[in-house]
């Protein structure tokens, strides 16, 4: 271990220390506690938008210096707008119900012994992630309302952001008669503190990585803490032979165009090959309108000659930005055998009109959200109801999905005798 390792640990461990200490506290914190504190957040957030939008013209500048992609300076960017929804999306976790102490099953027992399961916090929670500003306020909320600590690990590109969204949430925090250590980062630790939270076992109870694929696999593969892994998304949606035009236009257009540097985002699209000269000509000239390249098999640059050869690294690609690779399919059994093959597991849509077909796109698919008729951008917490999302999970322990409030706990057993002993 280098000289700099021990001085980043030796200054990491109080840090570690006080998230425990807060998590202690926040996991007996009364529900209207709780919200009152949500309610500060979302006025420090409105209260401070100049001072958030110049630390982020700071990290978009630095961005551009070092060549961040488009999609990354897009998942960087925060303006009025975006602020706005941040603050309107921790408000709507204040209206949600705490999860905090539900009774998930429960019985008695023929020797009158009663259990109950219930609803805990994990204690701390450790976030990895890239370039993405809104996941600090969005992860510390639904930490908050669950009861659990958060220590955040954001990345250099966003780190003039950060650290004015971590001071205002921890003021925020505090002001409302929480620890303001609910909410910490190890951002002054640069990547070795990153490297560090993620052996940090026995301090941190989960570690949820987001971002790239790389930094996913990363954390994975090195983390001593448990993982919930979320997920790059390869997305998928098949035309069939039935499928409206009108709908195939629309819908995916919005599931690639709408924002396309996000994990929901269309990246492959896939065609029957009875409705592929009924549906693409339309579908594709919309995309190329909107800025789109279009990666096509061979039958798909017969009929749209604009598009380039797709090759075989493309039906692997997350591009996360204005790209897409589209293949004609001979049958439904050959999309969903290609989606079983390329698909990292987050969202795939059919559209059609043969319910016997959606049914079985439905049953077959083996992804975090399967859709029939409808935009693949639909796969997010806030969609969902759930105010804000912690990452969408695609693995199928512990959670699978956009992970809302109930997925950032745990359960414990209570057990209520009255004298009784094990024969």
């Amino acid at each position: 271990m280098s000289s700099q390792t021990l001085t980043d640990t030796v200054q990491l461990t109080p840090i570690l220390e006080a998230s425990r200490r807060a998590a202690v506290d926040l996991a007996a914190a009364p529900t209207q506690v709780k919200n009152r504190a949500l309610a500060a957040v979302s006025a420090a957030l409105r209260g401070n938008v100049p001072d958030i939008l110049t630390a982020n013209r700071a990290d978009l500048a630095a961005g551009r210096e070092n060549g961040l992609s488009g999609g990354m300076l897009d998942r960087l960017m925060l303006d009025e707008a975006r602020i706005e929804g941040l603050a309107a999306a921790v408000e709507q976790i204040a209206l949600l119900t705490d999860p905090i102490g539900e009774v998930v099953r429960g019985r008695s027992l023929p020797n009158g012994i009663r259990i109950s399961q219930v609803r805990v916090p994990f204690g701390v929670v450790g976030v990895i992630y890239e370039a993405r500003p809104n996941v600090t306020v969005d992860i510390a909320a639904i930490a908050l309302k669950s009861g659990n600590a958060v220590v955040l690990r954001g990345g250099s590109a966003a780190e003039n952001t950060n650290r004015v969204l971590v001071g205002l949430l921890q003021q925020a925090i505090g002001s409302s008669g929480l620890p303001a250590e609910s909410v910490q980062t190890i951002d002054p630790f640069g990547r070795e503190g990153a490297t560090l939270l993620m052996q940090a076992r026995g301090h941190v109870d989960v570690l949820i990585p987001r971002g790239s694929a790389g930094l996913i696999q990363a954390v994975v593969n090195q983390s001593k803490v448990p993982v919930i892994e979320t997920g790059a998304g390869v997305v998928h949606i098949f035309l069939d032979e039935s499928a409206n035009a009108d709908w195939a236009v629309e819908i995916v257009h919005n599931s690639k165009v709408q924002r396309p540097s996000v994990c929901n985002a269309l990246e492959t699209l896939l065609v029957h090959r009875d409705a592929a000269a009924r549906l693409l000509p339309g579908v594709l000239a919309k995309l190329a309108a909107s800025g789109v390249t279009v990666h096509g098999d061979a039958r798909v640059r017969e009929i749209f000659p604009a598009a380039v050869p797709a090759t075989e690294e493309d039906w692997g690609t997350e591009y996360m930005g204005l790209e897409v690779s589209v293949a004609v399919v001979d049958s439904l059994d050959d999309a969903i055998a290609h989606i079983r093959r390329y698909s990292t597991g987050h969202t795939e849509s059919i559209i059609t009109n043969d319910v016997v077909n959606a049914e079985r796109f439905l049953a077959e698919v083996d992804s975090a959200a399967v859709m029939v008729n409808a935009s693949t951008r639909f796969t997010d917490g806030g969609e969902f109801g759930f105010g804000a999302e912690v990452g969408i999970s695609t693995q199928k322990l512990h959670a699978r999905g956009p992970m809302g409030l109930p997925e950032l706990t745990s359960t414990k057993w209570i057990v209520r005798g009255s004298g009784q002993v094990r024969a």
